[in-house]
């Protein structure tokens, strides 16, 4: 008889199950059919890691971006986009917990303990840690000085998991090597004995994972097509996300992949 995966063993009991989120909508964005239909039988805890802006001013990335969601103000958007990630997991039965840290296009070298300053109002690029998006955060290098931060949330995640007493711990796998998405695995990844690798959607429409350090790993791929066709509305649900995402307004249906130990 084929041994079972870590998943298929953890399906026939009602243990929880902690997801880690890096932005507010990458856990229904790429594992939302599983997360639904689970959270019918069990406790499912998503943790979003990155869920706050820092003040102005700015990077042009970081205004491309808010122009895209069609909000001006960064702290108005992110508080839009929390109450978009709380009320669409309710309604998935799910429990959210928001982390507290900057996201990868507002996190500055340092705080400024006096207000902005003369860089930061000539030039932002040069006070933020990944000053563009293309060349910096979607490059998958992560910064020397985001080393404390990964400490931090290794810290963080390690009371989820004693709080929660989670079965299984769900991270990013890291496919489109964002920077937020990279850190976020490292939090988990002290973490082997419980530790789901996911695919992460979109990015996985037009890029593969990492095969070699998966292979590093020992992880296998593992598929779940069940409730699929319940995704795009819920994915719809994050206004502020669903357009920029999706500017042609259809939004594909693909099978969740998931990479656990081969054995």
């Amino acid at each position: 008889m084929p041994q079972q995966s870590r998943i298929d063993r953890s399906l026939s009991g009602d243990a929880p199950w902690l997801f880690l989120s890096p932005h507010l909508d990458d856990a229904v964005l790429s594992c939302g059919a599983l997360i639904e239909a689970q959270a019918q039988g069990r406790e499912v805890i998503v943790a979003t890691l990155f869920t706050e802006a820092s003040p102005g001013p700015h990077t042009r990335a970081a205004k491309s971006f808010m122009s895209q969601c069609a909000v001006k103000d960064a702290g108005h958007l992110f508080a839009a986009r929390q109450a978009e990630d709380r009320s669409v997991l309710e309604d998935m039965g799910v429990q959210s917990i928001h982390m507290g840290a900057v996201d990868a296009l507002f996190r500055r070298r340092r705080t400024p303990r006096f207000g902005s300053t003369a860089w930061d109002r000539l030039l932002p690029e040069m006070t933020h840690r990944y000053p563009t998006y293309r060349f910096d955060i979607a490059l998958g290098r992560i910064a020397r000085g985001d080393q404390g931060l990964i400490g931090q949330l290794r810290t963080d995640v390690a009371a989820l998991m004693g709080l929660t007493g989670a079965e299984l711990l769900f991270c990013p796998v890291g496919v489109g090597k964002h920077v937020d998405h990279l850190i976020t695995r490292e939090a988990g990844i002290a973490h082997p004995e419980n530790l789901v690798l996911y695919s992460d959607f979109p990015y996985d429409l037009e890029a593969g994972p990492d095969a070699r350090r998966l292979a590093q790993l020992g992880y296998v791929p593992w598929s779940w097509d069940q409730g699929l066709a319940n995704k795009p509305p819920r994915i719809r649900q994050y206004g502020t996300q669903a357009d920029a995402l999706f500017p042609s307004g259809d939004i594909p249906v693909k099978a969740e992949t998931y990479f656990v130990p081969a054995f």
